[in-house]
């Protein structure tokens, strides 16, 4: 399984942190593969909560269906995914409170269709690009927290 991680210290509570980050009609505002969600169960998100979110990565579009696998509000956010062609992922939010804010880690798993040689195109192809777009999405993420009125 492929890995990223990043994390980042944003300037507010974790329940500000988590009312962003579990609002699937945000994720455009931080997410910067996100293209849009193109179907999603009514409501907060609890156990068991799926939606479809349109990606982009390396000029390709794609779907994942994701499952709310565990949700402990506000702590962690966990979602299993499916995309294309059998690819499975997994999808870590932890809030932290740390020092007056949060410290947000974030993890993404993935395995590439094809075993062992799946993962290594996979490798090739996308090299240091989901980790970039990871962190790039916690300093959009840090941004819009911490210029949020009131």
């Amino acid at each position: 399984m492929e890995e990223v991680e990043a994390d980042i210290v944003i300037n507010a509570s974790p329940d500000c942190v988590w009312t962003v980050v579990s609002d699937v009609e945000r994720l455009g505002e931080w997410v910067t593969i996100h293209r849009g969600v193109e179907r999603r169960d009514d409501g907060p998100i609890v156990l068991g909560f799926t939606m479809a979110q349109r990606l982009e990565l390396n000029a390709r579009e794609f779907v994942v269906t994701w499952t709310a696998s565990e949700v402990d509000e506000p702590k962690l956010l966990r979602w299993e995914g499916e995309g294309p062609v059998g690819c499975r992922a997994v999808t870590e939010y932890w809030l932290i409170a740390e020092a007056g804010g949060t410290r947000f880690r974030y993890r993404n798993g993935f395995d590439a269709p094809g075993g062992l040689l799946g993962g290594a195109v996979a490798g090739a192809i996308l090299g240091d690009q989901p980790e970039d777009e990871a962190c790039a999405s916690l300093t959009l993420l840090r941004k819009l927290i911490e210029s949020a009125p009131g």
